[in-house]
């Protein structure tokens, strides 16, 4: 019988830093063919694209699977088993799987799913990886902007509206094999130190803390921990009981979690002349309109790369991630907010 694929659970809040982490990963893969599920949340699809211009023959087209359906622990049978399973019917199987959850996806459902009869003899979960804000921790929080983060949620009919975001930052950490604090650049070191070490009292014993600086891990450390997690879900239970957790839910969810209250919308526009010009109106747009997240790319005048930008409240991420190609040279973004926001007026200063 072939040997199990390892698989690599990848979590944390929006704004910590999965994607980039990933993102990363691939592009020092050494070698390495790795497969990515991303549970992307909608149908706009702007994280998968972002995995796809790594650049690398370590992320090929085809080995990137997206699950836009909604919260992955929420989808495991009709979603995510099907989606896996066409990943190890292949020939060319990868070497590595790795998942990045939507942030607010329990791990614990998920890593569970792993003994399911249908998978369970040939893919096995070789460690769950946490993505922590240092800053945003070590501020006495668990998200840079948590009020993006509660905007991520209500707009997912299938997840637990109720149970605070700290409880669930707490079950992310108890099913944890490594915690990753993030943004130890942004960290000076005695807050640093600090933060590791709180967050080294607060798991089981065993389970590694490390630091990175825009989720720049060896392969090495993040790949090969073989825990196979799913035979110990003892060690890893979760903290609070939350919907997901009851095997007899049928997922009926027609009663009213919010969901109306967010909206989203794309806006188009042609090319940039000035990166740090354009970041610096971005967040100013961000700011005046009180727009939650923001994310796309952009066509800068000269440069044949695209312009990445990932916003988390004020505060902006940009680097170029792969060529236009022959795709068309504009600019894409998406916003995201709370219903209501003035969509003419948001359109009209990012077209400034």
């Amino acid at each position: 019988m072939p040997a199990k694929i390892p698989a690599t659970v990848v979590t944390g809040f929006l704004g910590a830093g999965k994607t980039t982490l990933i993102r990363h990963m691939l592009q020092n893969a050494n070698g390495k063919r790795i497969a990515l599920i991303i549970n992307e949340f909608g149908d706009l699809g702007v994280d998968g694209d972002i995995l796809r211009g790594c650049g690398d023959s370590a992320c090929r087209e085809e080995d990137i699977m997206e699950l836009s359906n909604g919260c992955i622990c929420c989808t495991v049978a009709e979603d995510f088993i099907p989606t896996l399973e066409k990943l190890l019917d292949r020939e060319d199987r990868p070497d590595h799987i790795v998942i990045e959850t939507s942030g607010l996806a329990l791990p614990q459902p998920l890593v569970r799913a792993f003994s399911w009869p249908a998978i369970s003899t040939r893919v096995t979960v070789d460690g769950v990886v946490t993505v922590v804000d240092g800053p945003a921790h070590h501020a006495g929080t668990f998200a840079h902007d948590v009020a993006a983060v509660d905007a991520q949620r209500a707009m997912d009919d299938n997840l637990d509206h109720e149970t605070p975001l700290a409880e669930l930052f707490e079950d992310q950490l108890a099913c944890a094999d490594m915690i990753v604090v993030n943004k130890s650049d942004l960290m000076d070191r005695t807050a640093l130190i600090s933060t590791t070490q709180t967050l080294t009292d607060a798991v089981r014993p065993g389970v590694r803390v490390v630091q990175s600086s825009m989720g720049a891990l060896p392969v090495e450390v993040l790949l090969g921990l073989e825990t196979a997690a799913e035979t110990d879900m003892e060690a890893r239970h979760e903290v609070h009981h939350h919907h997901h957790d009851d095997e007899d839910d049928d997922h009926d969810h027609d009663h009213d979690h919010g969901h109306d209250d967010f909206e989203s919308f794309v806006v188009t526009r042609g090319e940039i002349a000035d990166p740090k010009a354009f970041a610096e109106h971005v967040a100013g747009t961000i700011r005046a309109h009180g727009i939650l997240r923001l994310k796309g790319f952009a066509a800068v005048a000269g440069k044949p790369m695209r312009l990445t930008l990932q916003a988390v409240g004020p505060r902006i991420d940009t680097y170029y991630d792969q060529p236009f190609g022959t795709a068309p040279r504009e600019t894409r973004l998406v916003v995201i907010g709370q219903t209501g926001l003035d969509r003419a007026a948001i359109e009209k200063a990012l077209a400034a």
